[in-house]
């Protein structure tokens, strides 16, 4: 792991991996750029919220633009109805849903994964605690994150 400064929507990664609820109208942070820079892969994040139950801890892959996957991991939890708020994140969210990208970095061969401080802000969670869950899961890995 490697921690750099910068726009991360700029990355050259293959793979830009961020946290959102599972319904999340992205309009907050590095959602919301990517919402802004991608409306179809906004459209598409919304179609499946809607028609696929997901739970927090989970992960939803698409294209990006620039050809880039993005990797919508579900830190937080899901707003409780239609319109209102999603949830905070969880750091038990968090340990599964990089679990979970460990895996999809395997499956997909991933060769370099950008990925922005975790459940901050919105999500409400201090670096601190999420920083030993990433070198925990992406430590013993070859490719850079």
């Amino acid at each position: 792991m490697k921690a750099v400064a910068g726009d991360i929507v700029l990355t050259k990664a293959e793979a830009l991996a961020h946290g959102v609820a599972p319904n999340d109208n992205c309009a907050n942070g590095l959602a919301l750029a990517l919402r802004e820079r991608g409306p179809a892969m906004y459209k598409d994040f919304r179609h499946y919220s809607q028609t696929v139950a997901r739970k927090s801890g989970e992960l939803w892959t698409c294209s990006g633009v620039g050809g880039a996957r993005i990797v919508n991991l579900f830190t937080q939890e899901a707003a409780a109805s239609h319109g209102a708020k999603p949830g905070r994140a969880a750091i038990e969210n968090v340990n599964h849903g990089l679990k979970t990208l460990c895996q999809a970095i395997a499956a997909e061969k991933f060769k370099r994964v950008a990925l922005p401080r975790l459940a901050p802000g919105v999500g409400g969670l201090d670096g601190k605690d999420v920083k030993p869950l990433m070198e925990k899961h992406f430590g013993h890995l070859s490719i850079p994150v």
